[in-house]
């Protein structure tokens, strides 16, 4: 291996010099190899030596080139280029051709080899479980039970929460109160049924140009913008929509879910965040921005930390990363303010501290308004006490 002696065999010569700092290693005094010339003992072995002490390496340096951190070593040269194709078809020929191992005694029906397998008893626990509990429910509940007919039995079920006993069709009368024409009993099985057409959810009619108009009016009627499901806004307007928004003094609740975001449209929406010190609510969820530039918008939050709820899941990419996720649960832990946070986290270490720190602010917001609270009540007693 070229060039790796130098790296491999200065590692071992710094880790010689750990041990002699010790002078002591299992009891044996190291100080009698202090003076030692490592150079002269390497040159002393033989290439074979050589090669086997450098197939000692840690598979997790990132020092080394990959081809040098495993201890397998392939002599034989390349054939050529992979082709898969041609090596399944290779191995299934090679099945197909490899006659079967002949079997030590022949097959006979009807004879047992080796031992029956008997299935053991099952424990105690289990077999207290199969006999019958008696219940004495009193004369008049038995009377009850036994007269009752199945759809009352079902209605029981549904009261006392046994919805595996009963199919869709009885717990749902169950809930409406309703009763059950036929008596399907407890064998009872639900049949499709055509659904109900539920009407289609009808457009967003706000004018996206109209609302730029007002942002920059600062109009004091818009505190709650929904642009949600408007996918034919250009780049132009969203980045003079963004501007708009960035030095309104109204705004409060933003919504721009679902509306072909990106990343060239991130860097307006940081400036949004940054700029804007009245906005309390963003949501950009089912767009295409990337895990680097939410944790961007997460950071921006952090400079006038008034947003209280930021939602941005549903991305195109659904695995933010541990990276990712580690540098957003940091921006978080840093935010006193942000009470809701819609992110999917897939490691647990980030969606404990997250959820850890919105519970600490929705507590420390929790105990604000408490102290508010106790303040007035005390200002009025002390009102109510003096003389007028």
């Amino acid at each position: 291996m070229p060039g790796s002696r130098t790296n491999f065999f200065g590692g071992v010569r710094d880790d010689f010099k750990d041990m002699n700092a010790n002078k002591k290693l299992y009891g044996k005094d190291l100080s009698e190899y202090e003076n030692m010339d490592l150079d002269e003992l390497l040159d002393q072995l033989t290439p074979e030596e050589v090669d086997i002490l450098t197939r000692d390496v840690d598979p997790d340096d990132d020092l080394m080139p990959p081809s040098q951190r495993t201890s397998y070593r392939c002599e034989k040269d390349p054939t050529g280029p992979l082709n898969r194709k041609r090596l399944i078809e290779h191995i299934q020929q090679q099945a197909l051709n490899e006659p079967d191992r002949p079997e030590m005694v022949p097959y006979q029906q009807g004879v047992v080899r080796g031992k029956k397998w008997i299935p053991p008893p099952p424990p105690l626990a289990e077999q207290r479980l199969e006999e019958e509990i008696a219940l004495d429910l009193g004369d008049e509940y038995e009377s009850a039970l036994g007269e009752a007919n199945e759809n009352e039995l079902v209605d029981l079920a549904a009261i006392l929460g046994f919805h595996s006993m009963m199919n869709q069709d009885q717990y749902h009368a169950s809930l409406l109160g309703k009763r059950i024409e036929s008596d399907v009993g407890w064998a009872g099985i639900t049949r499709a049924t055509r659904p109900k057409p539920m009407a289609p959810e009808p457009p967003n009619m706000t004018d996206p140009e109209q609302s730029i108009e007002r942002l920059r009016q600062d109009d004091p009627d818009l505190q709650m913008l929904n642009l949600n499901n408007i996918k034919n806004m250009s780049d132009e307007q969203i980045e003079r929509l963004c501007d708009a928004a960035a030095s309104n003094t109204r705004l409060e609740n933003l919504y721009m879910s679902n509306t072909g975001l990106s990343d060239r449209h991130g860097e307006h929406l940081v400036a949004l965040i940054e700029k804007n010190n009245t906005i309390k609510e963003i949501s950009i969820e089912s767009n295409f921005i990337s895990p680097a530039m939410i944790a961007r918008l997460v950071k921006a939050l952090l400079k006038n930390k008034t947003v209280e709820a930021f939602r941005a899941a549903n991305q195109r990419s659904q695995v933010l990363g541990n990276k990712i996720e580690m540098e957003i649960t940091k921006y978080v832990e840093d935010n006193p303010t942000i009470l809701q946070m819609g992110l999917h986290f897939e490691f647990n270490d980030a969606r404990a501290r997250v959820s850890a720190q919105l519970q600490k602010n929705r507590d420390r917001l929790r105990l604000r308004r408490i102290g508010r609270a106790c303040r007035n009540s005390t200002a009025g007693f002390v009102r109510r006490q003096l003389p007028v």
